[in-house]
């Protein structure tokens, strides 16, 4: 079967992550935003901790994709 959960997976958190961090690099220069998180620029920081998640998924997903299907012995079945 063809299906692999880590596709999605990969692709829904790679896209997530990259709006985060971009909207993390937008928003750094104002500071008043991050006031709440004692200044610490949160959505840059888990944007790139679910774009490193996500990229990781894609990366399995590509390899498990390139391997070899197991041939079919006639003999065993």
């Amino acid at each position: 079967m063809g299906l692999d959960i880590r596709w999605p997976i990969g692709l829904m958190f790679s896209l997530v992550g990259a709006m985060l961090v971009i909207y993390g690099a937008i928003s750094n220069s104002q500071p008043e935003v991050y006031t709440c998180s004692l200044g610490i620029n949160v959505n840059l920081r888990w944007g790139l901790v679910l774009l490193a998640f996500g990229l990781c998924m894609l990366m399995m997903a590509w390899r498990g994709s390139r391997q070899p299907a197991e041939p079919s012995n006639p003999e065993d079945q």
